[in-house]
């Protein structure tokens, strides 16, 4: 039940992490401020922090699906 329902929150979170992400032609977080970055670095801090932020949340999602995965696998 615990895994079900972190599953649907890390799912919703990272749907919304990944519309944030800037695209070829901007994005959401533009919306957020994310379109005010020099071009001297690069890409601006918090571009990188969304990036580090989406790995986490989709490796935690994954965990999610092989917890669930094994657990259904158990009980039958």
């Amino acid at each position: 039940m615990g895994f079900s329902i972190a599953l649907i929150v890390f799912s919703a979170l990272l749907m919304l992490l990944v519309l944030m992400h800037k695209g070829k032609g901007g994005g959401l977080s533009d919306m957020f401020g994310g379109g005010m970055q020099s071009s001297v670095g690069g890409s601006s801090v918090a571009e990188r922090n969304l990036d580090r932020i989406t790995v986490v949340i989709g490796l935690l999602w994954f965990a999610c699906i092989v917890a669930l995965g094994l657990l259904m696998k158990s009980s039958s």
